[in-house]
């Protein structure tokens, strides 16, 4: 199986150290390196098809590789994994303060890995030797998460805490369409998109697109992709694959997000699932998911009815019923949340008949979370209740409640949204009037984090704030005279629009390291005053992101219906 120049693309596993922006201050300043300054080995590492390449230049510098198969690296020491026979051409660029050179070293590998071809990953991402067309792919469009988003440090950077599309979400975007056809015949990647391709708006200008327009959140694209090469590299004990083109075309699997170094990490690899993440070039904090499945294949499915019926005085009977579930699959749990902030219930039984009676009037959001041998799935159901239970008598405490004194009160407990941080810290000054309690809450934020950092006190499912007659908050703070306190009341049921819901009242701190009560008058529309607000929100200085911290406590305000302690 002889291979071809076109090769040159495939089969690296890269590792390295990188350099941080600031070891530039390392190095001093001199005139520019010349090539003649530059050098580096390539030596054999564990195996005929692993070398380890190191940077023996004279001159001190940033060393950036270009290790001859579409892969990058840095750091004075790299290894790179070399598994078809052929020349290599190995780049180094060294990066110093006065400017960089560059030279080439060719390393011919005489040898093939054959174990690859018996490799299980290689075989379920191509079909193996035995499929001649190669294997092809395309997105589980009917999968919840077959694209999504997340930040690239949570989670395990899988991309799926930000958004995960729902089934069919991008139809009438030319995605669904695609394939993307992997042969370990000459390592060929072959991307079919039928003239129009799906991308971010920041990939547009790729080489070889035109003609970009606006289709929901991202871009439609014409463009004939070309033939590329794909590899499965190893790197710090997990799998990637990578794609590349000899012509500068892009080759993705199905949407575009530029992908960083061309490579996806490869979560799950099985004869009929593949789920890839991939970190991104022009957004570096993202990372992106995917779920393909072989075309033609039609995943097996559970499926059954969700029963839910009303009784007398608010109780609910809910159950799931008329299940099919092919041979081989199992349910195993069946987790019922009744949306009233009551304990969640859970069975084994998954044809289990629950009831649950409702106190209060009002909607609340029922779910069964259903754990089965393919995976866990979600359905709910919207009760709305018109009246009371009759054995409920409203309980109105007409007084300011204490909700967290960061001691022995802690109704709720806060938390923060965007950068910075809440945290228990020592009363600075216990000597003090109004405050002269041991701890107390220390709110910070970084300068460059967010300007609507906040701490945030959200009430279980199913409470709201009680404003009917008082809806005044206060607590006390220690700052910096002249810093604003701002605090707010949302509904977060509006989810990224509840912003729009609040509303807020600013405090001007009077003296610098003094305690002082803040209180907080709000405004409350008679519309609004009961069963609606279930948040409070607390920034420093809001709409400017400079470092800025302030020490709060006894966080109080008006009654909660139905907590108690």
């Amino acid at each position: 199986m002889k291979r071809i120049q076109y090769i040159f693309f495939l089969m690296l596993a890269a590792f390295f150290v990188a350099c941080e922006p600031s070891e530039f201050d390392k190095i001093e300043v001199g005139a520019a390196p010349t090539a003649e300054q530059l050098n580096f080995t390539v030596v054999k590492g564990s195996d005929d098809f692993h070398f380890t390449i190191t940077n023996t230049s004279s001159v001190v510098g940033i060393a950036n590789w270009d290790l001859g198969n579409g892969s990058k690296g840095s750091g004075n020491e790299v290894t790179a994994a070399y598994r078809l026979e052929g020349d290599y051409t190995i780049t180094l660029t060294l990066f110093t303060k006065s400017g960089s050179a560059t030279i080439t070293k060719v390393v011919n590998q005489p040898k093939t890995d054959f174990s690859m071809f018996t490799d299980p990953y290689y075989i379920n991402l191509s079909g193996g030797t035995d499929a001649i067309n190669g294997k092809t792919w395309v997105l589980d469009s009917l999968k919840k998460g077959h694209i999504g988003v997340g930040d690239v440090a949570l989670a395990g950077g899988v991309g799926l805490d930000w958004w995960s599309a729902d089934p069919l979400a991008k139809t009438g975007c030319y995605m669904y369409d695609d394939e993307i056809n992997f042969n370990i015949n000459e390592f060929v990647a072959t991307y079919t998109n039928h003239g129009k391709s799906y991308v971010k708006g920041y990939r547009t200008g790729a080489t070889g697109y035109s003609m970009s327009t606006q289709n929901k959140d991202d871009y439609n694209v014409n463009f004939t992709p070309d033939p590329g090469a794909w590899a499965i590299v190893e790197k710090n004990g997990a799998k990637y694959l990578t794609m590349n083109t000899n012509t500068g075309k892009p080759i993705y699997p199905i949407f575009d997000v530029g992908a960083k170094n061309n490579e996806y990490k490869i979560l799950e690899l099985s004869a009929n699932s593949l789920e890839l993440v991939c970190a991104t070039n022009e957004e570096s904090w993202t990372a992106w998911h995917y779920y393909l499945i072989p075309k033609g294949y039609v995943r097996p499915s559970i499926t059954y009815d969700f029963n839910h019926t009303e009784g007398v005085d608010n109780e609910y009977s809910l159950s799931l019923s008329n299940f099919s579930i092919p041979s081989g699959q199992s349910v195993t749990n069946v987790v019922w949340d009744f949306g009233d902030g009551s304990p969640t219930y859970s069975t084994t039984n998954k044809t289990e008949v629950v009831k649950h009676t409702y106190l209060r009037k009002g909607s609340y959001n029922i779910t069964a979370t259903v754990t089965t041998s393919l995976g866990t799935e979600v359905k709910s159901f919207s009760a709305v209740l018109a009246n009371n239970n009759s054995a409920y008598t409203e309980y109105f405490l007409n007084t300011m409640v204490m909700y967290n004194d960061f001691g022995e009160t802690q109704l709720i407990s806060l938390g923060f949204d965007n950068a910075g941080s809440i945290t228990t810290a020592m009363n600075p000054d216990k000597t003090m009037y109004p405050n002269r309690s041991q701890n107390c809450g220390l709110y910070s934020k970084p300068t460059g984090g967010s300007e609507w950092s906040n701490a945030f006190m959200k009430l279980p499912t199913g409470y709201r704030f009680d404003l009917r007659t008082m809806s005044t908050f206060k607590m006390v703070v220690y700052g910096k005279a002249g810093d604003k306190v701002l605090l707010k009341v949302e509904n977060t049921d509006l989810g990224g629009n509840a912003w729009q819901t609040g509303v807020e009242f600013v405090y001007t701190i009077k003296a610098t390291n003094k305690w002082e009560i803040a209180e907080f008058p709000l405004a409350i529309s008679p519309l609004y005053n009961l069963n609606y607000y279930n948040v409070v929100r607390i920034m420093l200085n809001a709409g400017t992101p400079v470092a800025a911290s302030v020490y709060i406590d006894d966080l109080a305000g008006p009654h909660i219906e139905g907590l108690k302690k």
